[in-house]
Parts: C-alpha cells; sequence; structure tokens
C-alpha cells in the first residue's frame, strides 16, 4: 500500500518540468524506432526526434494512419519518419517488422516501445487465450484469428518483448558505433503498476482466476510486466552498451482512455494532462546524455529519476517472468 501511495502523489501530481524537448541534443546519425509512432504520445515523442534530426522509424499497424501522420509530421518538421508496419498483438507480424527494419539498417541507438492498450473489455482475450493487455502490452499474440473487434484492443508486454528480442544484434551494434557506446530501450510503463505486487500467471490466460481480476488490476500486471522485463533485459545486457529504462508517462488525455466510459471515464479526465508533456520523461530517458547512466532505472513525470517497483528489483520474480515469455515465443516460432 505505501508504493501505491508513494506513487500517486509523486506520480500524479508531478512538479514543473526541469526538462524539455529544447535540451534534446542533436541526434543526426541516430536510427530511431517508435511503436505506436503514428498518434498520441508516440506521435509527439517522433516529432521532437524529428526535430532534432534523428531517423525516426514510425512502427504501427494502420499504415493508412501512420501515412497521414508521417505527412503531418512532415509538414510540422520539414523532416520525413519511415513507417514499419508492425502490429504487435501478431507474432508473425513483429517478426516480419523486425526483419524489414534488418534488411534497412544495420544499427538501431533508441528503440521506444511506446505503443499499448488500457482497460479493454474483460471478454477481450488472444487467439491463444492470453489476456488481452498483457498479450498486447508485454507478449503480442497472433491477432489473424481473432475477432475484428477485438483486434484493435490487442499491443502491452509479448510483442514487445519479441519486437527487442529480435532487434537486440541491432541495438548492440548501435551502442558499439555510439560516441558513449549506449544505445537506449526505453519501455512505457504507468503508475498503475504500483496497485499489484507481482504478477500472477494465473491471470495471463482465459482462467476463472482472470475473470475475477479487476480490468484496472490486469492493466497493472501488464504494465508491471514492461518495468520488470526493462529490468531483466538491463541485467542481461547492461555490460554491452544497452540502458534498458522504463518509465510512466503521466496521466494523459489520449487514445488510451477509449475504453473508459461515463462515471470512471468522467473521473478519470480530472486528473488528466496535455500528450505533449508525456513525451518528456521518454524523451529524456531516450536522448539526454544522463539517460546514458539510466539503466535498470524508472522514470516518473516529468523527466525525472523515481523509486523502481519492488517486484521489478526481484531477480528472481524478473527471471521467471522472463523464462515465460521465452516460452511463449519458442511456441510461436516452433509452430510456423
Amino acid at each position: 500500500m505505501g508504493h501505491v501511495l508513494s506513487a500517486a502523489t509523486t506520480e500524479a501530481l508531478p512538479p514543473k518540468a526541469k526538462w524539455g524537448v529544447g535540451d534534446i541534443p542533436d541526434l543526426t546519425g541516430k536510427v530511431i524506432i517508435v511503436t505506436g509512432g503514428a498518434a498520441g504520445l508516440g506521435k509527439e515523442t517522433s516529432k521532437a526526434l524529428l526535430n532534432h534530426n534523428a531517423k525516426v522509424y514510425i512502427a504501427a499497424r494502420n499504415e493508412k494512419l501512420a501515412r497521414v501522420a508521417i505527412e503531418e509530421l512532415k509538414n510540422e518538421t520539414d523532416k520525413e519518419a519511415i513507417f514499419l508496419k508492425l502490429d504487435l498483438a501478431d507474432l508473425k507480424s513483429v517478426r516480419e517488422a523486425a526483419h524489414e527494419f534488418q534488411t534497412k539498417e544495420g544499427e538501431l541507438h533508441v528503440l521506444f516501445n511506446n505503443a499499448g492498450v488500457m482497460v479493454p473489455p474483460i471478454e477481450a482475450v488472444t487467439a491463444q487465450g492470453y489476456d488481452l493487455q498483457f498479450g498486447t502490452n508485454v507478449l503480442g499474440m497472433t491477432a489473424s484469428l481473432v475477432a475484428p473487434e477485438l483486434r484493435q484492443l490487442i499491443p502491452n508486454l509479448i510483442g514487445h518483448f519479441y519486437f527487442t528480442k529480435l532487434l537486440t544484434p541491432q541495438l548492440l551494434a548501435g551502442a558499439k558505433s555510439s560516441p558513449d557506446g549506449k544505445a537506449r530501450v526505453v519501455n512505457t510503463s504507468s503508475s498503475a503498476a504500483a496497485m499489484v505486487r507481482s504478477i500472477n500467471f494465473e491471470t495471463l490466460t482465459d482462467t476463472p482466476a482472470r475473470k475475477k481480476r479487476s480490468l484496472w488490476m490486469l492493466y497493472g500486471e501488464s504494465k508491471l510486466g514492461s518495468i520488470v522485463l526493462s529490468n531483466e533485459l538491463a541485467a542481461r545486457y547492461g555490460d554491452q552498451g544497452l540502458v534498458s529504462t522504463s518509465m510512466n508517462p503521466g496521466n494523459l488525455n489520449s487514445e488510451l482512455q477509449r475504453h473508459l466510459k461515463g462515471l470512471e471515464g468522467l473521473f478519470v479526465s480530472m486528473f488528466l494532462y496535455p500528450v505533449p508533456k508525456g513525451a518528456l520523461t521518454q524523451l529524456y530517458a531516450g536522448t539526454s546524455p544522463e539517460g546514458a547512466d539510466f539503466n535498470g532505472k524508472y522514470l516518473i513525470p516529468w523527466a525525472r529519476v523515481g523509486k523502481n517497483h519492488p517486484f521489478g528489483q526481484n531477480v528472481a520474480g524478473r527471471r521467471k517472468v522472463w523464462d515465460w515469455l521465452e516460452e511463449q515465443v519458442k511456441k510461436f516460432e516452433s509452430s510456423s
């Protein structure tokens, strides 16, 4: 409970930012991917990166909307981002996206694992029966067999895990070529992670335990998963120059709230900030010179280092989650 109260005060009501997009250094020569970069937080992040001369790949599922966003960003920045088709709900698409990138680039300097969904209907599960939020925000499952009305709900952990895993060679190459010897992965989490103490594996698939779990607790688990993934990535590859961070962008008025209705939606809307403010923290982690020393850190609004989740620092717990993610990916690879 203490961790929840701390997050509520330090993350939901942040002080004025001391760092801004104007502090981003020149990013000429940097190759960067932003998942979910066509809208909301991802689009604002892409805009700032383009304005500072980065080569930006916008990884998104909807090509039509992404092309519109790229054109809008070109008009605003005079720089053109590159579209990378990526459906985090479909591991085949994740693999194809990674391969497509690898045919064009030998190095990746920053990966923003930004895309995600929040509190979809409890009935929403992936084709393989995984909880939709965890399957998307963390794992990323095959969506071709999922009902059309559910597909839009699918992207937080397995998809990002697999995408990062496939692109690790390019990230390590990017670290070697960088003046500071670092490449970065920035994983979008949320203050909702503080609502849960650990990840309950019984709620990750369509079980009675999952159906008894509230949508917010399931969302919290998916976002805790992002922290766990980030911290374990930091532990495994930090000595090779990979800087992995997780962060809470803040309570933002974005597309994430599209499933909130009635009084719940009204209440949440009273505590939301403009999307551009939310981009600050992940831009700080991904571009600032001091960010090179943030490996394994958890950042909070606006552009501050915060207190890591206790479970994210539990080595045995982290490894168990990582091993579970590896198992899910191996199942896909062996069947395709």
